[in-house]
């Protein structure tokens, strides 16, 4: 046995004391990760009404600014690769409420306009801000700065 290691029954003990830099609590990513989950389960009821899962949702509040956007384009925006973005543009191609055509000049590129359903869906989610807003309980200038916050962190964390 190797005099360097302690014999220690690990099921009966901590090895993180809770002022240890290890600790849950004091862990940026969990709440982050925690507060990110809430955000989704949050969403879910409202987006319910709309058909839309939140990643659909996020394409979705995109499009609506960019219609005609390409896949590139869009998943830059979105932080998604197009291993992700396809099946989501799939699944709501099938919902009718956005169309993929081959781009004009480029075959190569696809790109994704609205469909007349597409737009209207625009409407009923226009309420969806003000009723996350409320659900979120925190002064609106709080919300702005965290996010804030949380982009400045992305950026950095994102440098190569």
């Amino acid at each position: 046995m190797d005099k360097n290691k302690v014999n220690l029954d690990v099921s009966i003990c901590s090895i993180v004391e809770a002022d240890s830099d290890l600790a849950i609590e004091k862990q940026l990513c969990f709440s982050l990760y925690s507060t990110a989950n809430a955000i989704v389960r949050a969403y879910r009821p409202i987006l319910k009404a709309l058909d839309l899962t939140y990643p659909q949702y996020l394409v979705m509040i995109v499009l609506w600014r960019n219609n005609g956007i390409n896949v590139k384009e869009l998943g830059q925006i979105l932080h998604l690769d197009s291993g992700t973005l396809t099946p989501l543009l799939k699944r709501l191609e099938s919902k009718q409420v956005l169309t993929r055509q081959r781009g004009e000049n480029d075959e190569r590129v696809r790109e994704i306009f609205l469909t007349e359903q597409g737009v209207n869906l625009k409407i009923q989610a226009e309420t969806i801000p003000e009723k996350m807003l409320c659900k979120a309980k925190l002064p609106l200038c709080e919300l702005m700065t965290l996010k804030e916050g949380c982009d400045r962190l992305f950026e950095n964390l994102s440098e190569k």
